[in-house]
């Protein structure tokens, strides 16, 4: 018993240590994937009133977790869950491609508008050259790109995609980007990491008569490498000249180069890389400025044999460039698992704790979000603990820095609690939220510290029905603008009990 009290006391102490770390800006995010209806739909087909349930309970399920963001995947194979003009509609959701949700609806406005009704950022996922998830079958109408062009089609692994080599065929995916970016009021543009396929051993990808058309002279890894290049060069350039608000990133896979092949590489072995297999060079992304984030998806544990998280954190950290770095977390290593490292929670919280520790913006982004469906309680509880208090996504300066101004604050104490109300207003008739700290019996006023942001709203009043708890309570207010830039605090204003 003296023993369980020890550890007891030694693990509210560390938890505590965590709280009082807690930053009040950290990029917290989950993936939802619609292709095979990993995350959501639960299946094709459903009435369009249960799909808005499921999304619905999506959110509010990460909310409790913590997070200000999710990743949506809105094309998973050339196909849309919007109203394209381009390509139809996903069977993912509808249950048949080319069918329209019933009743009908626009499933992308409605997701932007319920993340954003919780103070999330709706990241929008696109695969960009995905064409047929089985290229033995071809269930999509007429007017899809396998029909329309396949002379842009090539198969490989048993899937088919759009050639990157080809010039035309990267300004159609460019289009059809920028046509949701033009039309939705996105956070981001987001890309996975299936740009070029992952390499099968003993299978070529077909892509032989594109190289010999535009090749050039360079070499052929040279030449996939540069026409991801071009694609991502053009696309952000796009996505800056239509709204310089959206942001834009790419999830690669966790190892850019093995340090064998390049001293430059990770101190890693593994067995396929950004550079040398998917041809994602992304190191020349983040040094050009052409992303505003990476996202490396580092799925394994610490002290792996080829790939360890221990390695490749602090490697991904000295490799930003100024652009924020962001981590993918494989929650889904922990379904069913039976045995270190991922039965219970320790891997997972030491990966967390690590990335607040090092990072020089913080951030988790799990993978995926219809996982904790299938996790336990207790795992749950511990992201909840770790993320605790409110976090703010982190501010991207080469986008924005000018923050809005101050809102001015009065309260109205009352027996049902305090009324807080402020006004406040952005450039452009921008919409913003407001975050409202609460100080109590004399503390000083520190905005800096996140466990004392009591509401995040977009609204222009809040009550505070825990304020007469207390002896004395000080409140002020701040503004954000949609690239979270911090207004200076309100005058503080002050109640207390008599």
């Amino acid at each position: 018993m003296r023993i369980f009290r020890s550890l007891l006391i030694a693990a509210l102490l560390l938890l505590n240590k965590a709280h009082a770390q807690a930053p009040k800006r950290e990029f917290r995010a989950a993936w939802i994937a619609t292709v095979s209806n990993i995350d959501w739909p639960s299946k094709p087909g459903l009435p369009s009133a249960q799909q808005q349930q499921e999304f619905i309970y999506r959110l509010n399920e990460l909310e409790k977790l913590g997070c200000n963001a999710v990743i949506v995947q809105i094309r998973p194979a050339s196909d849309a869950f919007y109203p394209s003009n381009s390509e139809p509609w996903s069977r993912y959701l509808t249950g048949r491609q080319g069918q329209p949700p019933f009743p009908y609806y626009d499933p992308l406005k409605f997701m932007i508008d319920e993340a954003h009704k919780r103070n999330m950022e709706f990241h929008a996922w696109f695969n960009p050259y995905r064409a047929l998830t089985d290229s033995k079958k071809n269930p999509n109408p007429k007017e899809h790109i396998t029909y329309k062009h396949p002379d842009w089609v090539i198969s490989y692994g048993g899937k088919s995609y759009i050639d990157p080599g080809i010039p035309e065929a990267r300004e159609y995916v460019t289009n059809i980007i920028m046509d949701v970016v033009k039309r939705y009021d996105i956070d981001a543009v987001h890309l996975d990491d299936y740009f070029y396929p992952y390499r099968i051993a003993g299978q070529e990808f077909g892509d032989y008569r594109t190289y010999s058309r535009y090749g050039q002279g360079m070499s052929k890894d040279d030449w996939r490498r540069n026409n991801v290049n071009l694609f991502v060069s053009v696309l952000n350039t796009n996505i800056k000249q239509a709204k310089p608000y959206v942001k834009f990133g790419i999830s690669p896979f966790g190892v850019w180069r093995n340090a064998s092949k390049d001293p430059e590489g990770s101190a890693t072995r593994g067995g396929q890389t950004c550079y040398d297999d998917l041809y994602a060079d992304v190191l020349l992304w983040m040094r050009k400025g052409w992303i505003d984030y990476v996202l490396p998806q580092l799925y394994w544990e610490h002290y792996h044999r080829a790939a360890a998280f221990d390695i490749l954190l602090p490697w991904w950290e000295a490799h930003s460039y100024g652009r924020h770095v962001y981590y993918g977390l494989g929650v889904y290593r922990m379904v069913g698992a039976s045995k270190s490292p991922w039965v219970g929670t320790r891997e997972l919280l030491w990966q967390m704790q690590d990335i607040r520790r090092i990072a020089q913006n913080p951030s988790h982004v799990f993978y995926s979000a219809s996982i904790f469906d299938k996790l336990s309680v207790p795992i749950k509880d511990s992201i909840i603990s770790h993320n605790i208090y409110y976090a703010f996504p982190p501010v991207m300066k080469w986008l924005d820095t000018t923050a809005p101004v101050a809102p001015t604050l009065k309260a109205i104490p009352s027996s049902q609690g305090t009324l807080l109300q402020w006004s406040g207003s952005g450039g452009n008739k921008e919409k913003l939220k407001y975050a409202v700290y609460r100080f109590v019996n004399g503390e000083p006023v520190n905005i800096n510290k996140a466990e004392k942001i009591i509401k995040v709203s977009a609204e222009n009043e809040y009550l505070d029905v825990n304020a007469n708890k207390y002896r004395k309570c000080t409140y002020v207010v701040t503004a954000f603008n949609r690239l979270w830039n911090e207004s200076k605090p309100s005058i503080p204003a002050e109640t207390s009990i008599k």
